[in-house]
């Protein structure tokens, strides 16, 4: 074993800060071993195959997603030992409740999941995008003045943060008093949590999730709905059923609600950030961007692939199964690598090669793929494109600022230390200001 594959081996990759900085080339070790391999720590397979992802995310009857937000991490109270060659779906459901994040959407597997999601899609409908686009380009240009003047901005924290969490209140109808309210008391919290309100978690940390609260504001806000009904869209959500008809209780839409809107504006944050991290690196992809608006929507598509927000989601197999010619036993915990599903070379040329022009950037699994897929995925689309076209109307030369960052031969960028979310901690940008006039 030379000295890089034992230092590969040596690291955790989901207890150690090893390879925050550079995932890749953890995920570039491991697929030199195969598309599916086990980590040596945890007992862990790691899906880093692009087709072995898709798989996997498209087989809810072998693999279910009962801790896909935290795997073993956060403690595993299922008793898996002694079941490698059983069917241990009926075990899963016994022990679903005393999970970690069991209430999310995420962690649901149908036909529970097929019930919550479509009741989520009943909330997003598109003429409510349609509503919520059209308060993003008058939004984007009120955040962005508020530090125009200056020509510099800590990006994350004075627009991509406060726009994604005001975007994503107007989207579900929090009331306009209430929304400085939301906006303070989720920052906070994801400034305590060290930039992230739903990465990998911790059993510990799972305790200081900010859902609990997000839970109590939308159950009180469906039930003033149910009693006195308005014109709004609070009242949409209050009114909304399962496909059987039936009316969900009001903790069950606040559930939906909280989880969209926690992960909702994770994604996008990390999104944005890169995205703009690219156009001030990069001064001849922003002048193409800012000659032909019409690539924004390609550009955000390949900076989904080459840079995805979510590292990875978690599976546990329910049945012995084989996947990418490998034995997988019952009971045991998969890791699928978005990020390195999205980089491997069998789907994608020149993987790590950023190509605007890149014919099938849009088939990355940078939102997961099948019935998981994440519900916020447009929104977070809609947001950058928004985005950039708001900055490139009222900034001229977008660039990264050396003192916070270093000179271009040698950046400094902090990113996330958790081990699902992959995303800058800051990113302070320099802009020459213009008049719309």
């Amino acid at each position: 074993m030379n000295d890089m594959q034992h230092e590969f081996e040596q690291y955790d990759f989901f207890r150690s800060n090893r390879f925050v900085d550079d995932p890749y080339s953890y995920f570039d070790h491991l697929r030199k071993q195969g598309a599916v391999t086990r980590e040596p720590h945890h007992g862990i397979f790691m899906v880093t195959g692009y087709e072995e992802a898709l798989a996997v995310y498209n087989d809810p009857e072998n693999f279910s997603s009962c801790m896909s937000t935290s795997g073993p991490m956060a403690g595993c109270p299922i008793p898996l030992e002694g079941h490698e060659k059983d069917d241990i779906s009926e075990l899963i459901e016994q022990y679903r409740d005393k999970t970690a994040l069991s209430d999310q959407l995420p962690t649901m597997d149908p036909p529970v999941h097929n019930d919550h999601r479509s009741l989520l899609m009943r909330l997003i409908t598109p003429l409510r995008l349609k509503q919520n686009e059209e308060f993003m380009w008058q939004l984007a240009s009120q955040q962005i003045d508020t530090f125009l003047a200056r020509g510099t901005c800590e990006f994350i924290g004075d627009f991509a943060g406060p726009f994604a969490v005001l975007v994503i209140s107007d989207l579900l109808g929090v009331p306009e008093q209430d929304r400085r309210e939301f906006r303070e008391h989720l920052l906070r919290q994801e400034q305590e949590r060290g930039g992230s309100l739903v990465g990998g978690v911790s059993e510990k940390e799972v305790e200081h999730l900010p859902l609990a609260w997000l839970y109590e504001r939308f159950s009180s806000y469906i039930e003033d709905r149910r009693r006195n009904p308005r014109k709004d869209v609070l009242t949409g959500l209050a009114e909304a059923t399962f496909p059987d008809g039936s009316l969900p209780t009001p903790l069950d839409v606040a559930r939906i609600a909280a989880n969209l809107f926690a992960a909702g504006q994770e994604t996008t944050v990390r999104l944005l950030s890169y995205a703009f991290q690219q156009v001030a690196e990069h001064p001849d992809i922003q002048q193409r961007l800012r000659a032909n608006r019409n690539l924004i929507p390609d550009f955000i598509e390949e900076c989904l692939r080459h840079e995805s927000p979510v590292k990875g989601d978690f599976r546990l197999a329910k049945r012995p199964t084989i996947l990418g010619g490998v034995n997988i036993p019952a009971g045991t915990f998969l890791f699928i690598a978005n990020g390195a599903a999205n980089r491997d070379s069998r789907m994608f040329e020149n993987p790590d090669e950023f190509q605007i022009d890149r014919a099938n950037a849009k088939l990355h699994v940078a939102f997961g793929r099948g019935r998981h897929t994440c519900p916020g995925a447009p929104l977070a689309r809609a947001e950058t494109i928004v985005a950039l076209n708001r900055f490139f109307d009222l900034t001229r030369d977008i660039r990264v600022s050396e003192e916070a960052h270093g000179p271009r031969d040698a950046r400094r960028y902090g990113y996330l230390p958790t081990f699902i979310l992959r995303g800058l901690t800051h990113l302070v940008l320099e802009f020459d200001p213009v008049s719309e006039s």
